[in-house]
């Protein structure tokens, strides 16, 4: 924890009280802006199906609104009156709880396909932007208030309070997905905000009655003024807190796009990003500057070198990249602080800490997916973060310039151990016989060396982790891409590939998720690949459902490259409900897949928008058989397997239809939760986990899956056949608009496979 040195005990007793009531109002409001921003995140959150977008848009909103109470502070700053300030402030704060209680507007509808993140914001700020904004002002208020009325010699600086709030917002972070998330309802969490609310509205009057006191008996203020900060030093101070900012979002894409937008994994990067600024405004810091320096350079050599390598695990994979990040935020928080200004210069450094954060956020929220096809904002601030090291003095020596060439000619080797025939290649002829992965490996680990010898120089480091990235990235790109494309929701990618049963395929993914293949030419042209192939749940599903109705009307949430089209027959009808519009022009376009246009034989229809939305709206027994297929790995979208779900999954099939529910996921425990709430949505369930006999083929894909109807008589073909088990959930505890577990779903995972 920090040490705040608020004040000493030769101070008066009432001296200590008023310290400690800065701090306390401090503390608490920097404790409500931190639950309230991933309480907010989780009530909008259904509205934009689980992209780790949702986060990092909704964080660059609060960086906003962030800047805005510290500017609205800094403004406040001019009045000469400490009494008529803190009048100003409360009758804001007053005026800001008319928003409350915390609730969604409803005012803007639903979020439009193609520009869901402007939408975002809109909603956000006019459903919290007051309140949060002026919760955001009293932190530099309460120093700048501090700094004008606490004159004593005993007095602490008021720089220490920002420490307190920083405390104050990491206990709230940890609190919410470890006490307050699991236990507690989303309707209970918007109450007890808004209680909180007032609560502080009156802890705020008492200090500013307080603070009214003091500045009649402080002493007059010192009649010089410190200098003006220069443009240098403001852009300093911009530069040292947007690196970071930018970094916290990408690191928080990285980490979600595997699992699922969901509080316990969005607030590690926050609560890590608030404890650096913890440890850098410490009196004595818990890690000194020059450890945190030698322990970035080995961290961030270590993650370049393993970016986007699968078959570390996901704790491996989570500990590397968030140990980088945060002792790269430490770096640049610690020389943040190292040039930070007097006291009565605090509201504008504050401005420029927070105008760095918009500028951060901002970035990788709104400007990164426009510019670039796929997500190299992440490791390109790491490599530009390393600039914030010390440059050293005068020419490199010998052996810096031969650890600078080391780290490059290694990574330029990587790139050719991985590549196809061409001069790198060649040079790496005699060691043909090892496997290319453990060549890329072993040079990858020397460019690794070469770069951390450098760690005294900041541009010879940064240069060598800069050939480091991109080799890493090279060595782990899909050969034969044929199309990337990137919006809101992640990055689209399809590629070509030789399957040794189906010849030439082409291939979807999402993020790092397979979502379907289609062989070009052949026999099995139309017969759908992976996930959907016969053999597997749902076709087993498709087959029985075509083998009992002539004529069958289908559902599918989740287009991938729409192979189940392949199972339509003239007469029948299936709609896609697909959130993405990048995935709907994918599936369509004959030269990449075709199994829409050209495989299906019945009528094909789409929607666009989040399917709990777009399904709602669909009459009753709308569907013989209904396709759930949108958890596979990548942004779990959590809304869409309540209880709550379920229910109108059951409303929109027919009396004796079928909803499927595809379930296969890398690191979290999803059959369990489905087959919970199959149950207690009043269905008949059954279970099912396909293991296939040939698993590096295209051919189809391990899977696991929950089928559930009305009645008995919807699961009639299924009963009898032994690869289905009846539903078990095994005690887990049905999911509920309310209430989600992704946390236990991970840990079960990890702990004991898919059993």
């Amino acid at each position: 924890m920090a040490e705040i040195a608020l004040g000493t005990g030769a101070q008066s007793r009432g001296g200590a009280r008023v310290d400690w009531l800065f701090a306390a109002v401090a503390f608490a409001s920097a404790s409500l802006v931190f639950m309230v921003e991933p309480m907010v995140a989780r009530l909008v959150l259904p509205l934009l199906g689980g992209s780790p977008a949702v986060w990092n848009t909704s964080l660059a909103f609060f960086q906003l609104a962030l800047l805005a109470g510290y500017g609205y502070a800094h403004l406040l700053q001019r009045l000469a009156s400490v009494r008529r300030q803190a009048v100003i402030h409360l009758a804001v704060l007053a005026l800001a709880g008319a928003a409350l209680p915390l609730h969604i507007t409803g005012l803007l509808g639903e979020p439009p396909p193609d520009a869901p993140a402007l939408w975002l914001v809109e909603v956000l700020a006019l459903s919290i932007g007051a309140p949060f904004a002026a919760l955001s002002a009293t932190a530099p208020l309460v120093q700048a208030w501090h700094a004008r009325t606490m004159r004593r010699e005993d007095a602490a600086e008021p720089y220490a309070l920002y420490a307190a709030s920083n405390v104050g917002s990491l206990v709230a972070l940890v609190a919410y997905p470890v006490l307050v998330e699991p236990t507690l309802t989303l309707a209970v969490q918007r109450a007890g905000w808004t209680s909180a609310y007032v609560l502080f509205a009156v802890l705020a009057g008492i200090l500013g009655l307080a603070v009214t006191r003091a500045a009649r008996t402080a002493a007059p203020a010192p009649a010089a003024r410190a200098a003006p900060a220069t443009w240098r030093e403001r852009g300093a101070w911009l530069a040292l807190a947007a690196i970071p900012s930018s970094l916290m979002l990408g690191v928080t894409s990285y980490v979600t796009t595997d699992l699922g937008s969901a509080p316990f994994l969005w607030v590690a990067p926050l609560a890590l990003y608030l404890l650096t600024f913890v440890i850098a405004f410490q009196a004595r810091p818990a890690i000194a500057p020059r450890v945190a320096l030698a322990l970035q350079a080995l961290a961030v050599a270590v993650c370049a070198a393993c970016f986007r390598v699968q078959g570390l695990g996901f704790v491996g994979e989570l500990a590397i990249h968030l140990t980088a990040f945060f002792l790269t935020a430490l770096v640049c928080h610690q020389a943040l602080v190292a040039r930070r200004p007097p006291p009565e210069r605090l509201t504008e450094f504050y401005i420029w800490i927070s105008l760095g954060g918009v500028v951060g956020g901002s970035f990788n929220a709104f400007l990164a997916p426009v510019l670039f096809s796929q997500v190299i904002e992440y490791p390109a601030v790491l490599v530009l973060a390393c600039l914030a090291r010390p440059w050293g003095r005068g020419a490199l020596k010998t052996w810096q310039l031969a650890a600078l060439a080391l780290a490059a000619l290694a990574a330029t080797l990587a790139i050719g151990a991985t590549g196809q025939a061409g001069p790198l290649r060649e040079l790496l002829d005699p060691l043909a016989a090892l496997p290319a992965p453990l060549i890329a490996a072993t040079l990858l680990a020397a460019s690794a060396t070469g770069a951390m010898l450098l760690y005294g120089r900041a541009a010879p480091f940064a240069a060598a982790l800069l050939c480091l990235v991109i080799a890493s990235w090279h060595v782990t790109e899909p050969s034969d891409v044929l199309s990337t494309g990137r919006s809101f929701f992640g990055v689209l990618r399809v590629a070509r590939a030789i399957d040794p049963r189906v010849g030439e395929v082409h291939y979807m993914t999402h993020g790092t998720t397979l979502h379907g293949a289609q062989a070009l030419v052949g026999p099995y042209h139309c017969r759908p690949l992976t996930y959907y192939a016969p053999e597997a749940p749902i076709g087993q599903v498709f087959e029985a459902a075509t083998a009992r109705r002539s004529a069958l009307s289908i559902g599918v949430v989740g287009l991938g490259s729409g192979a189940v089209a392949a199972y339509t027959r003239p007469g029948d009808t299936l709609r896609f409900f697909e959130i993405d519009p990048l995935v709907l022009n994918a599936a369509r376009d004959r030269t990449q897949f075709s199994y829409v246009t050209d495989c299906a034989k019945g009528r094909i229809g789409y929607t666009l928008g989040d399917a709990r939305l777009t399904l709602a709206k669909a009459p009753a027994g709308s569907f013989d058989v209904l396709l759930i297929d949108a958890f596979s790995s990548d942004s779990v979208p959590a809304h869409l397997l309540t209880t709550q779900a379920a229910r109108m999954y059951l409303a929109k099939v027919k009396s004796n239809g079928v909803v499927i529910l595809h379930l296969s996921n890398r690191n979290l425990d999803l059959l369990h939760p489905a087959q919970a709430i199959a149950l207690a949505a009043g269905g008949q369930a059954l279970a099912q986990s396909y293991v296939t006999t040939t698993p590096t083929s295209y051919w189809a894909a391990t899977e696991d899956a929950v089928i559930f109807a009305k009645t008995p008589a919807g699961l009639e073909p299924f009963t009898h056949d032994p690869r289905w088990r009846k539903a078990d959930p095994a005690g887990v505890r049905p999911w509920t608009d309310d209430y989600t577990n992704l946390f236990g779903a991970l840990v079960r995972r990890m702990t004991r496979g898919k059993s």
